[in-house]
């Protein structure tokens, strides 16, 4: 018996045709990039959009897993992302980049969970547990980042932050 399932969840909910920008090492997100409308009354001048996607597609026979594949992107969303041109610098556009370049180290540890799993004819669940995990995680790593470096305001902080992520995505260089 063959099983194809494939499972597609987003960091946020996209329309079908939305555009998406899938990380990648040589891209430097520039204000031409976030093409969404400001929120009004806000205090920050800028919003990153970003999310991470994956699937997997499995085989499996009655008693066991056969095969599986996966796919894990890190993206953003320009037409979710937003600045105010009034207020938007090259500080904060650092700042907004490096929340993408956040992400992606998330989908790097995704990979490697990935990697170095076990799974079994339960391997929906499985997949969704460490979907679940990684999100938190993301969402976690982002609100820390933007309280220490006060959405880009602390330079010291901005700049230690740059360093630790620039380090961590090295870490995982192989999971790229």
């Amino acid at each position: 018996m063959y099983k194809l399932l494939i499972v597609c969840f987003f960091g946020l909910v996209l329309v079908q045709d939305e555009r998406v920008v899938t990380w990648n090492h040589n891209l430097q997100l520039e204000w031409e990039n976030f093409n969404g409308k400001p929120k009004l009354g806000t205090t920050v001048a800028a919003v990153t959009a970003s999310g991470i996607s994956f699937g997997f597609s499995s085989k499996t026979s009655t008693t066991r897993l056969v095969e599986y594949s996966a796919f894990v992107d890190a993206q953003f969303y320009p037409d979710k992302s937003w600045y105010i041109k009034e207020r938007a610098d090259s500080i904060i556009l650092d700042h907004e980049r490096l929340h993408f370049d956040i992400t992606e180290l998330h989908a790097r540890k995704f990979r490697k969970r990935i990697a170095l799993s076990k799974f079994d004819l339960l391997i929906s669940d499985q997949m969704e547990r460490i979907h679940t995990a990684i999100n938190d995680e993301l969402r976690q790593m982002q609100q820390k980042y933007d309280q220490e470096t006060n959405h880009s305001q602390q330079i010291t902080k901005q700049k230690e932050w740059q360093q630790y992520i620039k380090l961590e995505l090295e870490k995982l260089a192989y999971y790229k």
